[in-house]
């Protein structure tokens, strides 16, 4: 369950700024769940948990598992939604150091030639004991034709045919839409695996469906467990929807406030990649018509050596989410030294978790002093159920709160701009 904990950000926002807000939700949440707002027709990521489909999961899971047992290194291809919300799990929830299972490695999702020279060098290079390695791609495109994907996907499926010859189609995976596209095209003509995104869920919505589901279970990590956690988050929402409406009440009365970016902090460096997957979601989503507020990623402490600074005494234009996480999920604590030549026998006894949250709680403390309105959302445990739980969370308060501003939460008509203008420098008809 997650706890959404608004009382220091209600401080800064008057009765009269919270209840003007909070009508505005109220009737963005009606456009969203009646589907009679702007870009209705990209709510299928809601259906897909009203109407959970086993035999997919099942699917996948059968795939990840014969990988696994196979795979030395597993490339997820893809740039932005079709991505980030696998990045986002597989960080969070994978062993850091962990040599069990495929090397999880990542390709087009930008267009450093470097890079991709090296992780095809690094693909392949014969392992320890002279054999070749073996590698499999998951190329992720509704289109087929997203430059950065569609340049990584050509370099990696030329090498792997260089490598396995005609078995090179049995380690390529196509996740894309049901019909047309470049990717359609090559299944057709080489045979690939294929899996499909739903046609009414876009890119930035698609972590819970093959996109983001297949490199998750090639990890090794319970997908069954974390879709459930986002049906039992969908569940419960149905049935109360007021942290949510709270949630994004705050937020739409601080947009109106003139807070322009809001610093998505945790203390735990494994959500560091799921803050990414929060930024692009948001970003995407509220970013239009001169609206909406600006997600950016800070993980501490780490970062409080970086933007601490400003974010205690710079413009006061910004809010701050914590991602919190309750309970200890590492045993590690301070030892007691003899001398106590570092000073730091103090700490003795106390876990890092314990000093990692009195950590957060004193930050919390400076920056609310320092008039940085603050939203705490905690979840009990870092695993499977509270992440799909928080996926959900995330995703439903982003429609709400973009329909509040009245915008369409579901199109993203600046990306088209920066293609159109990159593919005629490039020379594209």
């Amino acid at each position: 369950m997650i706890k959404c904990d608004v009382r220091i950000a209600r401080s800064f926002i008057s009765d009269e700024e919270y209840i003007s807000a909070h009508g505005k939700v109220s009737q963005g949440y009606k456009q969203l769940s009646e589907k009679s707002g702007p870009g209705s027709e990209w709510l299928g990521w809601r259906d897909i948990l009203a109407n959970p489909n086993d035999a997919i999961l099942e699917e996948i899971e059968s795939l990840a598992t014969s990988i696994r047992s196979d795979a030395d290194i597993f490339i997820v291809c893809g740039i932005g939604g079709s991505y980030l919300g696998a990045k986002a799990i597989i960080d969070a929830l994978k062993p850091h150091f962990s040599s069990k299972g495929p090397e999880i490695l990542y390709a087009g999702h930008h267009m450093g030639g470097k890079y991709l020279e090296e992780l095809l060098q690094h693909i392949k290079a014969p392992k320890a004991d002279g054999g070749q390695k073996k590698v499999y791609v998951n190329v992720i495109s509704k289109s087929g034709s997203t430059l950065e994907t569609a340049l990584s996907f050509r370099a990696i499926r030329s090498t792997l045919e260089s490598m396995y010859g005609d078995e090179a189609a049995n380690h390529i995976i196509c996740t894309t839409s049901d019909e047309g596209g470049i990717l359609n095209q090559l299944i057709d003509a080489k045979g690939y695996k294929k899996f499909v995104i739903p046609n009414d869920i876009g890119g930035r919505f698609s972590v819970l469906t093959p996109v983001g589901l297949i490199p998750i279970a090639v990890a090794g990590i319970d997908i069954k467990a974390l879709y459930y956690g986002a049906v039992s988050a969908y569940n419960r929402y149905e049935e109360d929807i007021e942290d949510i409406i709270e949630y994004t009440s705050l937020r739409n009365a601080l947009h109106k406030a003139g807070k322009t970016i809001d610093v998505i902090s945790c203390f735990e460096p494994e959500l560091a990649s799921f803050g990414g997957w929060i930024q692009q979601l948001m970003g995407e989503s509220e970013g239009k018509e001169g609206k909406g507020i600006f997600p950016t990623v800070a993980s501490f402490s780490t970062d409080l050596h970086s933007l601490g600074q400003f974010i205690q005494q710079g413009k006061r234009s910004l809010m701050e989410t914590f991602l919190i996480v309750e309970n200890s999920f590492s045993s590690i604590e301070v030892e007691t030294l003899e001398g106590d030549d570092d000073k730091l026998n103090y700490l003795a006894g106390k876990t890092f978790h314990d000093i990692n949250t009195k950590a957060r709680l004193g930050t919390t403390e400076a920056h609310q002093d320092g008039n940085v309105p603050i939203i705490n959302l905690t979840i009990e445990a870092l695993n499977e159920e509270n992440l799909g739980a928080l996926i959900y969370f995330f995703e439903l308060a982003t429609g709400v709160f973009v329909y509040s501003l009245g915008v369409n939460p579901f199109n993203q008509p600046g990306v088209e701009d920066y293609k159109k203008a990159m593919y005629r420098l490039l020379g594209k008809d």
